[in-house]
């Protein structure tokens, strides 16, 4: 008998225990793929205010963490553990996609149980790696933005397929590339590795949120240009902040004419808070 999807899936939503998490992820795209799970939308959806993540790390205000540099090792640990953070925020945001908006076709459910699935891969390189180093998932305190956002987006696929796989997951396009440049110059080949992997990979996430939000946009008469103009004037008031990564970005499905905008909306912004 086949087991209901969104069941499943709050399960691995709620699940606390990194490596469990992770299990659940694994069996859910296999179970997925192989027609074993059924979409039955007569279950309640939990709001999902705070997902299922261990006691550690604590959550606390950005402006509140440790400065993470590559010059010592205790920095590049720092450093590793605020990206496995940020990999393990990205597995319950990949499902919550898929738990939430339940009226999207089978293939949406295909693209972000995929991501879930690549996004544990890239904890566990990460966790492996903070073992490796006499460290662990959960050692350092941690901050909760990412999630912050999904909450704000909850009410709108479209919202949510614009501001957190092309806004807010975009952003380690942009920076990955430094990072890396930064562990080869210390001479760690180790980790220049894994975030090779998990910026080849990010890629393809950014681009199927931006596969979906176009659609989206285009299924409601909606230009998908402006729109991300008003959305982004609407979440972060007026423009994001630093460079972008035009050849990554191109290739996770922006457009130039986006990125313009993206970069006059930057200018506009740097004017304004002078």
């Amino acid at each position: 008998m086949a087991e209901n999807l969104y069941c499943r899936i709050e399960l691995a939503l709620l699940e606390k225990h990194p490596g469990e998490k992770c299990s659940a992820v694994n069996r859910l795209i296999d179970d997925w793929d192989n027609g074993i799970l059924e979409r039955k939308c007569d279950t309640e959806i939990l709001p999902m205010d705070d997902p299922g993540r261990p006691d550690q790390p604590e959550l606390v205000d950005p402006r509140n963490l440790q400065r993470r540099s590559t010059s010592t090792e205790k920095g590049r640990v720092f450093l590793l553990h605020a990206i496995a953070h940020i990999e393990f925020c990205a597995i319950n945001i990949a499902l919550d996609a898929v738990y939430r908006f339940r009226d999207m076709p089978d293939q949406f459910i295909s693209d972000w149980l995929r991501v879930a699935d690549e996004e544990t891969k890239h904890f566990y390189l990460l966790d492996n790696c903070l073992r490796q180093r006499d460290s662990y998932y959960g050692e350092f305190a941690a901050h909760g933005g990412l999630w912050d956002m999904v909450c704000k987006t909850r009410h709108d696929v479209m919202h949510r397929m614009a501001l957190i796989p092309r806004v807010m997951e975009a952003r380690g396009l942009d920076v990955t590339p430094g990072m890396m440049n930064r562990f080869d110059q210390v001479g760690d080949q180790q980790v220049v590795d894994i975030l090779h992997v998990i910026y080849e990979e990010e890629i393809g996430h950014v681009a199927a949120g931006s596969y979906w939000y176009q659609t989206i946009c285009l299924q409601r008469g909606l230009d998908p240009d402006a729109t991300f103009e008003l959305l982004i004037d609407e979440y972060f008031k007026g423009g994001l902040r630093g460079s972008f990564n035009w050849p990554a970005r191109l290739k996770a499905g922006f457009k130039e004419t986006e990125l313009k905008a993206l970069e006059r909306q930057k200018e506009s912004f740097k004017l304004d808070n002078r």
